[in-house]
């Protein structure tokens, strides 16, 4: 197939689809050895998708990305590969995403629904909403910094939740809206977020990341309850006319930085820091440089703006 850019962006709607049946209840993945459940050449974390079960692990997104891969043996063998790979990555993960496979082999009709331009497909579902990521087969050591990125960018827009492996997942397992329960290593820093204990939050995200430095989704938040930390009872006004005052002041510009970020002005934060790294030397240009690829890792590395981001600072330090 020619390569097309992916037209179903936006929210998933699959109403012509046929609805799970029985053996299969909605709002939740198919039971062990029904249609559609992770098989022994699987794992507990890849399902085989068909009219019958797409929609309902497609809601499954709501509280975990879902990760699709649309592949086909008779038509694309680097396809099939693709789809071992990603299979591999979604075991490796333990539920921070959850795979779905579509072979159009087998169902034409669900690749036909999605309007599949090309084989292979790679899209994420993210709270029901479908966002295409490749049209190519990367190998793996590709793939697995790629799909990391791609997670940690979840985790700052709060989507922190983890699928149960589907050979496992009962009634005690879910969520009291029916979706997966989040993963309980989150839960203290969360609570202590929701409860306004930045300092505690900050505390339990350090342990997690002291215990996992490859754990992008703890690091993600940790540089977020950082800038909430920081702007603790910050007075807004003020720390903007100290900014305005001393242009050159780290500290100063760091701040506004901060409480930019939180006012959800990402770009202005940005280029405020990289204007920064501009004008200084030294260590105060390192303390900039270094607050900055903090916020960067608080957005998350495949961001847009981070990426433009990253090509601004590379060009005001070199």
């Amino acid at each position: 197939m020619s390569q097309q850019p992916f037209s179903r962006p936006g929210a998933v709607d699959l109403s012509g689809l046929k609805r799970p049946t029985a053996s299969s209840p909605a709002g939740g993945p198919a039971a062990p050895g029904a249609p559609g459940a992770s098989g022994a050449a699987g794992n507990a974390y890849s399902v085989d998708l068909d009219e019958q079960n797409f929609q309902q692990h497609l809601e499954s997104s709501m509280n975990a990305p879902v990760l699709l891969v649309v592949y086909s043996p008779s038509q694309s063998r680097e396809s099939l590969q693709l789809a071992a790979d990603l299979e591999t990555i979604a075991g490796e993960l333990e539920g921070r995403v959850l795979l779905g496979k579509i072979d159009v082999d087998k169902v034409p009709q669900l690749a036909q629904a999605l309007q599949v331009p090309s084989i292979p497909l790679v899209a994420l579902v993210a709270q029901g909403r479908l966002l295409p990521l490749l049209q190519d087969a990367p190998p793996l050591d590709q793939l697995r910094p790629l799909i990391d990125q791609v997670l940690q960018q979840m985790a700052t827009q709060g989507l922190t939740g983890r699928h149960q492996p589907l050979a496992q997942v009962g009634a005690e397992d879910e969520s009291e809206d029916g979706g997966p329960a989040a993963d309980p290593r989150y839960a203290p820093a969360q609570d202590a977020l929701a409860a306004g204990d930045v300092d505690t939050a900050v505390a339990e995200y350090e342990k997690l990341v002291a215990a996992n430095p490859a754990d992008a989704e703890a690091a993600a938040g940790l540089a977020m309850a950082k800038v909430l930390q920081r702007t603790q009872d910050v007075d807004l006004n003020a720390a903007r006319a100290a900014a305005a005052d001393h242009p050159d002041d780290v500290d100063a510009q760091t701040l506004v930085a901060d409480l930019d970020m939180l006012g959800g002005h990402v770009d202005d934060a940005f280029n405020r820091l990289v204007d920064l790294v501009r004008r200084t030397t030294g260590d105060e240009r390192d303390k900039a440089r270094t607050h900055l690829l903090g916020l960067f890792s608080a957005v998350g590395n495949d961001d847009p703006r981070v990426l433009r981001g990253r090509q601004q600072l590379a060009s005001a330090l070199f």
